[in-house]
C-alpha cells in the first residue's frame, strides 16, 4: 500500500488541512508535507499520532500502520475470546435492563450479535432466514421478506438505514434495489424521524439511539454498536409493556 496516498486520502476525506493535522499531531506542516509527498518516512509513533489526530476508527489505524510497513497496534479479538467476557456480561446487562423496549447489538457490517426478547415484536412475520444471530439487521429492515412491508414510513426510514452503509458497498448496492421512491416527509416528531411499524399490538412509533464503547482498544469491541429503541409516544410505550407482560 502507498502510505502517503493513504494518509492524504484519509486527511482530505475528513476535511482536515495539513496545518491542522500537523498541529494536532505535534509536528510541523513542512514535515507533514514531506511525509505526504513520500520525501520523509515517518516512524511508527508518528503514524499512530497522525491516525489518532484524524480520529480514525481502530481498524483504519491498523491499516495505516500496515501501509507504512509497521505491525498493527490494536488487537482484533473474537467476541468469544475469554478476554472479552466482561464485555459479553455488560452487553447482557444492557439488553436486559432496556426491556420492555427492544434493543440489539450488531457488528461493523450489521451482523446481529445479540438482542433482547422485546426485539421479537419488531421481527415478527419476517422470513426465518433473515432473523437471528449472524443475520444482517440492515437486510432485515429493508428486504421484502423482512420487516419492510410493515414499515409505514418505509421510504423515509430507509434513507436512514442506507446512510450507515457507506463502508459496505456490496450491501448498499443490494439494499438500494429494495428502496421505494422517496415521498414527502411526514410524521416527524420535530426532533427525530420515528420508525412507524405495524405490529400485533397496533402501530408502534419508535425512536432509536446508538451506543458504542467509547474507550475501546480492541478493534472488535470498538466496532460493536448497541441500538436501543424507545417509544415515541405513550400508546407505543403501553403496547411494549403489554407485549412484555404476555411474554
Amino acid at each position: 500500500m502507498d502510505f502517503p496516498r493513504e494518509l492524504r486520502e484519509r486527511r482530505t476525506r475528513r476535511h482536515v488541512s495539513q496545518l491542522d493535522l500537523a498541529l494536532r499531531a505535534g509536528t510541523t506542516q513542512r514535515h507533514l508535507s514531506f511525509i505526504e509527498s513520500g520525501r520523509s518516512v515517518p516512524g511508527r509513533n508518528m503514524v499512530v499520532r497522525l491516525a489518532e489526530s484524524l480520529e480514525l476508527p481502530l481498524r483504519e489505524r491498523n491499516e495505516l500502520l500496515l501501509a507504512a510497513g509497521y505491525a498493527p497496534a490494536y488487537p482484533e479479538s473474537s467476541l468469544d475470546d475469554p478476554a472479552l467476557a466482561p464485555v459479553r456480561t455488560a452487553i447482557g446487562h444492557i439488553l436486559h435492563g432496556h426491556q420492555p423496549y427492544p434493543a440489539l447489538v450488531v457488528d461493523r457490517g450489521g451482523g446481529l450479535i445479540a438482542a433482547n426478547p422485546a426485539f421479537d415484536l419488531i421481527t415478527e412475520g419476517a422470513a426465518p432466514e433473515l432473523v437471528g444471530p449472524g443475520t444482517n439487521v440492515y437486510r432485515l429492515a429493508l428486504h421484502p421478506d423482512g420487516i419492510a412491508p410493515r414499515i409505514l414510513n418505509l421510504a423515509e426510514w430507509a434513507r436512514h438505514v442506507v446512510a450507515r452503509l457507506g463502508q459496505l458497498p456490496e450491501l448498499l448496492a443490494e439494499l438500494t434495489g429494495y428502496l421505494p421512491e422517496p415521498g414527502p416527509s411526514a410524521g416527524h416528531l420535530g426532533f427525530a424521524v420515528p420508525l412507524r411499524l405495524r405490529s400485533s399490538h397496533g402501530e408502534l412509533r419508535l425512536m432509536t439511539t446508538v451506543t458504542t464503547f467509547a474507550t475501546a482498544a480492541d478493534v472488535t469491541l470498538a466496532e460493536l454498536k448497541l441500538e436501543a429503541f424507545l417509544p415515541a409516544d405513550e400508546p407505543t410505550a403501553c403496547a411494549l409493556r403489554e407485549a412484555a407482560g404476555r411474554r
